[in-house]
């Protein structure tokens, strides 16, 4: 289903399988082996395609054409696990301007291993428990019902530093990689 996407997005654009592996900083052996669905991308790598293919990370992920209204059921939901600790169900249907994802965040992890950016607006908002937002090398520490609004630009992640998971809800406009 990915690599479906990702070949008929990457043909759409004229853009060879080397000419992607370069832009994404991976081997050419990877794309066509994910575009041929015989491997099962990182999220690291499908952050790093979705880059070169210069579109939304979950609309990668996309299945059929959007609906003028649509309702995404809890079982529903697309996940996706990262390895720093932080697993992301995407609220939103994954189409338009708003991308909403429910997080939780393992004890000790971070939603990567070092700060990223790209040119969104983000808000996160604790559910439970608690989370650290590193923006621009600096720490906000929120409670369950704080929020946090910054510039997805600046260089940012999560962190959870403390014993128990955190849960939060992210919105992105525009989606961002």
């Amino acid at each position: 289903m990915i690599g479906t996407r990702i070949r008929a997005l990457r043909t759409a654009r004229g853009i060879t399988v080397t000419e992607l592996a370069r832009r994404a900083e991976v081997s050419t052996a990877l794309i066509s082996q994910v575009e041929r669905e015989l491997a099962d991308p990182s999220l690291v790598t499908v952050r790093k395609i979705a880059r070169a293919l210069d579109v939304p990370l979950f609309s990668l992920f996309e299945e059929s054409e959007p609906d003028d209204v649509a309702v995404v059921r809890r079982e529903s939901r697309m996940q996706v696990q990262s390895p720093g600790g932080v697993a992301y169900s995407r609220i939103s249907p994954g189409r338009g301007r708003l991308e909403m994802m429910q997080g939780v965040l393992s004890p000790g992890g971070a939603s990567s291993a070092e700060p990223w950016s790209h040119p969104s607006e983000e808000c996160a908002l604790v559910t439970a428990g608690r989370l650290v937002v590193e923006v621009a090398g600096t720490e906000y520490a929120l409670s369950e019902g704080d929020s946090c609004y910054f510039d997805s630009r600046l260089p940012h992640r999560y962190v959870n530093p403390y014993d128990e998971p955190a849960e939060f809800v992210i919105s992105v406009t525009p989606p961002g990689y």
